[in-house]
């Protein structure tokens, strides 16, 4: 039997994707909320932290607790999060699905993307990725084999990163991005669901260990409606 602050998020959770709760409004307050639901102010108090870990609610100080765009996701531009951490945001709404894993000698492309020599190897990796039951992201992950050794299926179900960082030993320093946007192509248009849209939004990715080596090229090709691609600057004035 589930406890009684799941069935509260599981039933406000559903209200804000249905818009009954519309987005930037705020939530009833935690007494409202405690009559609401007959329980105590603890049992309310746990809801709304499921929520807020789930992307469906900020909490702001001395205001309460602000309804956000489930239907939409952020995607800072400026730093690298993987999926597996963006999907601890949204609890069972995201899921990975490998599609092909192969290891590959790379073509002139490649060799380009990733500064290759002759004698290199590529792990080729595409996975599908979905939320809330639509597949939105296709990832193309292209990584050199002498700085990612014995790779797996199974660990790219779960997180490469998290294989890189905690298994290898290594640490993944920076990136450089580009972002475009295309028309779909036939391949997006067979693993994605692209009905009706008529562009995909695609950020190219070259990643960097902390010791300056290029050890992955990614494309991420995104349906256009789902994301906003953010950044934080700050002007110099010299």
């Amino acid at each position: 039997m589930k406890n009684k602050y799941v069935k509260i998020y599981e039933e406000l959770s559903i209200k804000i994707e249905e818009g009954d709760y519309p987005v930037n409004s705020l939530l009833p307050s935690e007494n409202e909320l405690v009559d609401l639901y007959a329980t105590s102010r603890e049992t309310i108090r746990k809801a709304l932290k499921l929520l807020s870990e789930h992307g469906y609610i900020q909490k702001v100080q001395g205001k309460g607790s602000i309804v956000l765009d489930v239907q939409k996701f952020n995607f800072p531009i400026s730093g690298l999060v993987s999926f597996k951490e963006l999907a601890k945001k949204m609890g069972g709404r995201a899921s990975t699905t490998v599609e092909d894993f192969a290891e590959i000698i790379p073509d002139a492309f490649l060799k380009e993307q990733l500064k290759a020599a002759d004698e290199d190897k590529v792990w080729k990796v595409l996975r599908v990725r979905e939320i809330s039951k639509e597949k939105i992201i296709l990832d193309k992950d292209y990584l050199l084999e002498k700085y990612v050794p014995n790779l797996t299926r199974s660990i790219c179900e779960n997180s490469i990163y998290e294989y890189i960082e905690n298994d290898l030993g290594l640490t993944i320093s920076f990136a450089k991005k580009e972002i475009t946007v295309e028309e779909p192509t036939e391949e997006d248009r067979r693993y994605l669901d692209l009905d009706g849209f008529v562009n995909i939004v695609v950020v190219k990715n070259f990643v960097y260990l902390d010791d300056a080596s290029l050890f992955q090229y990614t494309e991420s090709r995104h349906r256009p409606d789902k994301f906003r691609f953010v950044d934080f600057a700050r002007r110099k004035i010299n």
